[in-house]
């Protein structure tokens, strides 16, 4: 549990088997709208040995073991995250140099991060991130509000959250759904982000088209573009290729001479 402005977070960490370089910095992950260090699943850990890097991954205050939250949720919420969490987080862990892998609006944390933070954060590997607010995104909300208006699948999702679920599902939620987020955009960020960025995104994300992923890569300094046959879940839907390629694409960052 690290302390940071308004609780405390829960932080695990994963160790791989060979370390590649002494010198590597560890990957740090950002969860989605929904999601928490459990919902990762084994995917830290096969992260951890094919990069040969640690791997670290936290939940967002609110969210999973870390302190609940009862605050109304902020339509500023991404940049808090990134001006306010993420470096106290950083702080207490003594954590000098970090790449980031972020899965949904986790991604677009990491952009806000790595624009904040240009000297700290070395790359980012964004998966499925949000660029704008699409009528898709959206849809998708309003058919995922459907879905967990089941009890069994609010009872899966609870295993997770337990009794901070409600507050966990109306900051994804009301947000996104409200008239004054709509014009919300990564435009203004993506200019700051001087790091290397793989922007990956499903050719079927329920959440948003793959526009996103191009809009996000060809607006920072050094930015490729990954496109799956999969939905909003990459790191699950298609394991290897993810892993494949941020294997690839930290190792080709470190072969180029970047302290990565």
């Amino acid at each position: 549990m690290v302390d940071v402005p308004g609780g405390q977070v829960f932080v695990q960490r994963w160790q791989p088997a060979l370390v590649t370089s002494g010198a590597a910095c560890p990957i740090v992950l950002l969860h989605e709208s929904l999601g928490s260090v459990g919902q990762w699943h084994d995917f830290p850990a096969r992260l951890a040995q094919a990069t040969g890097r640690e791997v670290l991954a936290y939940d967002r205050l609110g969210f999973g073991q870390s302190s609940p939250r009862s605050d109304a949720p902020s339509l500023q919420f991404i940049a808090h995250e990134a001006q306010q969490h993420f470096p106290a987080l950083v702080a207490a862990l003594g954590l000098e140099r970090y790449a980031l892998l972020g899965h949904s609006v986790g991604a677009v944390m990491a952009l806000h991060i790595a624009a904040a933070h240009p000297a700290q954060c070395q790359a980012v590997l964004s998966l499925s991130a949000q660029a704008y607010v699409q009528p898709q995104t959206l849809e998708g909300i309003r058919a995922a509000q459907r879905f967990f208006a089941d009890p069994q699948q609010w009872a899966r999702l609870q295993k997770w959250h337990g009794p901070r679920l409600d507050w966990v599902f109306r900051a994804w939620t009301d947000v996104w759904l409200h008239p004054d987020f709509a014009d919300w955009s990564l435009d203004p960020v993506l200019p700051q982000v001087s790091c290397p960025v793989l922007a990956i995104h499903g050719q079927h994300d329920e959440y948003g088209s793959p526009q996103f992923a191009q809009r996000i890569a060809a607006g920072v300094a050094h930015g490729q573009v990954l496109l799956l046959d999969c939905a909003h879940h990459p790191h699950r839907q298609q394991v290897a290729q993810v892993l494949a390629a941020a294997q690839d694409f930290l190792h080709d960052l470190t072969v180029a001479g970047a302290p990565v």
